[in-house]
């Protein structure tokens, strides 16, 4: 989980970055944009030869707040950011997986992307589902 934090969080310019999920309400504008890695859940299975398999269910919320008045469309602040996360779990172009440097077997976006760039309040959030496989 250290090195998807590592990862994603020098992907781009967080200002603030956790591993610890925090309610947008308590991320103050000077604060963001914001990435919290926030683990949901494992599912545990036997693969080839009885090897014990493990896939992990991670959740990313990236935090904006352009703010109503700054003149900017608050998506243009998002997408961005969730250009960078996805351009630093792309797959290696030999091996097509995202193995976070040998650690597990591979590490991607799997779901629906909830996004609520903030056009009615300034503040905009994305939640990214990732999935992450390896063996035990």
């Amino acid at each position: 989980m250290q090195a998807l934090f590592n990862l994603v969080s020098s992907s781009a310019s967080f200002v603030t970055a956790s591993r610890r999920l925090r309610l947008w309400s308590d991320v103050g504008q000077t604060d963001t944009p914001a990435l919290f890695q926030y683990e949901r859940h494992d599912v545990y299975s036997n693969g080839k030869n009885y090897l014990p398999i493990v896939e992990m269910n991670i959740d990313l919320y990236i935090y904006t707040k352009p703010g109503l008045d700054s003149g900017v469309t608050p998506i243009s602040v998002l997408n961005p950011l969730l250009d960078a996360i996805d351009a630093a779990l792309a797959p290696s172009p030999v091996t097509r997986r995202q193995t976070l440097g040998g650690l597990v077997s591979h590490c991607w976006i799997e779901g629906k992307i909830m996004k609520d760039p903030g056009d009615l309040d300034g503040d905009g959030v994305a939640v990214i589902p990732l999935k992450i496989l390896a063996t035990v």
